[in-house]
């Protein structure tokens, strides 16, 4: 794994960059508060019993929601051992375990939840996560998807903050997506689009999925969260 692009790019970050990011940094703080805030007011409305991070990094998302949620059961996956180190001996209720996106070691239909925010971009096959999150999802289950909706607005603000405040994440966007190319592969990927939300003034976007047992062109939802 240590060989593996992913990782070379993921060293550079501290295992703790969302904890003490959130801490020291006005505007990551408002980022990723608006980010978690959102995904729980869209959790409010589904029926889960387990639900599974993918791409949890360091526990610091999936453990602010599970506070929210406390008879729940969550799970998180990642590729970058060190962070998941970290995250097991701090999130001590919820299971955490080392993994590639694109190969999820659990049974199909284990979660009726699946959440991947701000991980597709940095995967090395999209397409490949998109399928493993279908297999482990059960039938009646829900994915939210999110990531940077990759407008001008974003690229230009994620260009000066990769030269900035955020140099660990230089080449971090193996899949710098424009959001209207991840909705093609999403529709290839077995999965029906139930809605879509863009929030943060339109710079990330969140697919709301589910699997797709018919054509999903006439139910298509689409609405802003700010």
């Amino acid at each position: 794994m240590k060989n593996n692009h992913f990782y070379k790019i993921w060293k550079k970050v501290p295992v703790d960059y969302y904890q003490k990011g959130i801490k020291s940094n006005v505007l990551q703080r408002m980022w990723h508060k608006h980010k978690i805030k959102t995904a729980k007011k869209l959790m409010n409305n589904l029926t889960f019993n387990k639900c599974l991070d993918v791409g949890c990094a360091s526990g610091y998302m999936i453990s602010e929601i599970a506070k929210d949620f406390p008879k729940k059961e969550f799970w998180g996956i990642d590729a970058y051992d060190k962070a998941i180190g970290y995250a097991k001996k701090r999130y001590k209720n919820i299971q955490f375990k080392i993994a590639f996106a694109e190969k999820l070691p659990f049974q199909e239909d284990s979660f009726d939840l699946v959440i991947c925010y701000e991980t597709i971009e940095h995967v090395l096959n999209p397409k490949q996560t998109l399928k493993e999150m279908e297999r482990i999802l059960s039938n009646d289950g829900t994915v939210l998807l999110a990531m940077d909706s990759g407008n001008l607005l974003f690229r230009i603000i994620w260009f000066i903050w990769e030269k900035t405040k955020g140099s660990v994440w230089n080449g971090a966007h193996l899949n710098p997506f424009h959001h209207k190319v991840l909705e093609l592969l999403i529709r290839k990927s077995g999965f029906k689009i139930e809605r879509k939300n863009f929030t943060h003034f339109g710079l990330e976007i969140v697919f709301v999925l589910s699997k797709n047992r018919e054509n999903d062109s006439n139910h298509l939802k689409s609405s802003n969260i700010l």
